[in-house]
């Protein structure tokens, strides 16, 4: 039986503290100048590192300016741009395919609506809401990435499996004023302490309210396998 709903309010309201607390400056880690550049990124990150992202959109956004010049890239061409990014040859075309819709149908602009979003290929929910937080100030639910995921089980505020559930449960929960910056501080506390295979339990700041702390069960929630 999971734990009652107020207690899962009041124990995501003391992550938020705790972590904000540890993380003052906790933002986003890709980089971009413009909503285009954001949402290519964001398509590239996924299953990749921010900064290997990072590395790579460095030359590429020098080399393609506007949805245009993605749109009527030959694939072969943007995918050799990509090649050390994770699946690039699906990632171009789906950055191809994207930026099309853009142009033909969105007047060259990134759409701000969470359903024009995940029309574009390449873009799901999880996608769509960092374009939306970052790109346009609009926060309509949490971005769910492997971290929150992780954390967020962990810490026992869910016992969902997958990112949607995981995002209903959470939007229930966080304040709707932390849902974007909750985010990131999962992010921080997961790549610093909350690791995937070995948590420094005994460095973290939430250890005495963590239902799986080392100390208190060796089950690693995200997995369901001893850490």
């Amino acid at each position: 039986m999971g734990t009652p709903r107020e207690s899962r309010t009041d124990q995501a309201a003391e992550v938020v503290d705790r972590l904000e607390e540890a993380y003052p400056d906790s933002t986003i880690s890709l980089r971009y100048s413009n909503r285009l550049e954001l949402l290519i990124a964001v398509i590239l990150s996924a299953q990749c590192t921010d900064e290997r992202v990072n590395t790579e959109t460095e030359h590429l956004f020098e080399t393609y300016d506007g949805p245009e010049d993605y749109a009527n890239a030959p694939q072969d061409e943007l995918a050799e741009e990509l090649n050390s990014i994770t699946y690039y040859n699906n990632k171009a075309k789906y950055i191809r395919s994207a930026c099309q819709t853009i142009v033909e149908e969105h007047d060259g602009e990134v759409p701000d609506t969470m359903d024009e979003l995940t029309d574009l290929s390449g873009v799901g929910r999880k996608t769509a809401n960092v374009v939306l937080q970052h790109g346009h100030d609009v926060v309509e639910g949490i971005v769910v990435d492997t971290h929150v995921q992780r954390l967020s089980r962990r810490l026992g505020l869910t016992e969902e499996e997958y990112p949607e559930p995981i995002e209903q449960e959470l939007m229930e929960l966080v304040p709707e004023g932390y849902w974007q910056q909750f985010t990131h501080l999962c992010i921080d506390h997961g790549r610093a302490t909350c690791t995937a295979r070995n948590p420094d339990c005994d460095d973290c700041v939430l250890a005495d309210i963590c239902p799986s702390e080392k100390g208190d069960s060796e089950i690693d929630l995200a997995s369901g396998e001893p850490w």
